[in-house]
């Protein structure tokens, strides 16, 4: 945190503050779970990220939001990530709004936004594994629009957002980039349909059925054909974004691990005592911070158009998803039997890894991506 800003710093302390009072996992991830909330979120808690002026991170200042990069999504996503708070931060003001900037859907969408009553998904994901090039959701000219017809996985928020973006092909073949075409698509769009499903963290995503689904050519974010360029924009800011997230769940989990093992005592002694605890938490510590280093050059090297940010959010995307692992098992197994239960939070961090990683591309995508930019 030693190159940061004096305004990033206070954005960071702002949010870690907020979180730790209103996001914690008492308040927010149970509540919601416990009470069977469609959502898997509060609206409450949304309305307050916008109070603070969250909501709008990445919208444009004459859009009505902050303006700000990737680097300040990271700060405030590191403490969800550590609070474990459910919220549509990521997925809506972070990799939607990405999308929308500069385009009329944009315009449609980000009062909304910005005042925390709307909320976005993205739905890209077809198959078991995160494949973006490999759209088949088909998208033909009828009248001035077109219909869409296919079918999508692990759209986060799905059936609680206001507006979904399709990615759709209008050309080309499957596996290309090239003939993918972003669409805005409505929650009570005719011939859509969105299945609930409750996630191992908790959370809910949407398994979509699109049926011969018309939408007007207003629809079109972006260009007809270039759909990619959005699209690009949302999977880097969210990949950055989770890998922020997903380092902020590893301290959290290090952190709980840590204060236990200053706790418990076996045999007489505090286990934290025992060497080779010690050897396994600074072994540890050293992994999240290396996470921590590779996504915060991850998020400035976007916020700077550098050529290399794609390469770099593989690497922060891939190296996040494996320190929080390391970190969510290195914690219940040090918890012993209470960190199997239900009752004890650390369960939760292992759940919520697991859920995030796969998010915009679990850790072997983003090592093979780092592979095929490399040559190999």
């Amino acid at each position: 945190m030693t190159l940061l800003t004096d305004d990033q710093r206070q954005l960071h302390d702002m949010a870690k503050s907020f979180l730790a009072e209103e996001g914690t996992i008492k308040q927010q991830l149970r509540h919601w779970r416990d009470t069977g909330c469609k959502d898997g979120f509060g609206h409450g808690l949304w309305k307050q990220f916008a109070e603070l002026g969250l909501t709008g991170i990445a919208i444009p200042e004459d859009k009505g939001g902050l303006g700000l990069g990737a680097t300040e999504a990271a700060l405030v996503l590191e403490e969800v990530g550590r609070n474990l708070t459910p919220s549509p931060f990521l997925t809506t003001a972070v990799a939607t709004a990405r999308a929308l900037g500069g385009t009329a859907q944009g315009d449609r969408w980000f009062p909304g936004i910005v005042a925390g009553e709307t909320v976005a998904a993205l739905a890209v994901d077809e198959g078991k594994h995160h494949r973006p090039e490999t759209v088949a959701t088909a998208a033909t000219r009828s009248g001035n629009g077109f219909t869409l017809s296919g079918s999508k996985q692990f759209v986060v928020h799905g059936a609680s957002a206001d507006v979904i973006l399709v990615a759709a092909r209008t050309g080309g073949s499957t596996g290309e980039r090239e003939g993918l075409t972003l669409f805005a698509v409505e929650r009570d769009a005719k011939g859509m349909e969105v299945e609930n499903v409750t996630l191992a963290d908790a959370s809910k995503a949407a398994r979509l059925t699109l049926e011969k689904v018309e939408v007007d050519a207003d629809a079109v974010v972006g260009e007809v054909d270039n759909g990619w360029a959005p699209l690009s924009r949302a999977l880097a800011a969210g990949r950055a974004g989770s890998a922020a997230e997903l380092v902020g769940l590893a301290s959290g989990a290090a952190d709980m691990t840590t204060e236990y093992l200053k706790a418990r005592k076996q045999f007489g002694k505090l286990i934290g005592e025992f060497q080779v605890l010690q050897h396994r938490s600074a072994h540890l510590f050293s992994e999240i911070e290396i996470a921590r280093a590779a996504a915060y050059k991850a998020a400035e090297l976007i916020d700077r158009g550098d050529e290399r940010a794609e390469l770099m959010t593989h690497v922060a995307k891939a190296k996040a998803g494996r320190s929080a692992a390391l970190a969510v098992q290195e914690g219940v197994q040090m918890h012993g039997g209470i960190g199997m239960t239900d009752e004890h939070d650390i369960g939760l961090y292992m759940k919520r890894q697991a859920v995030l990683d796969r998010l915009f591309g679990d850790w072997r995508y983003h090592a093979g991506e780092v592979a095929r930019i490399a040559g190999y």
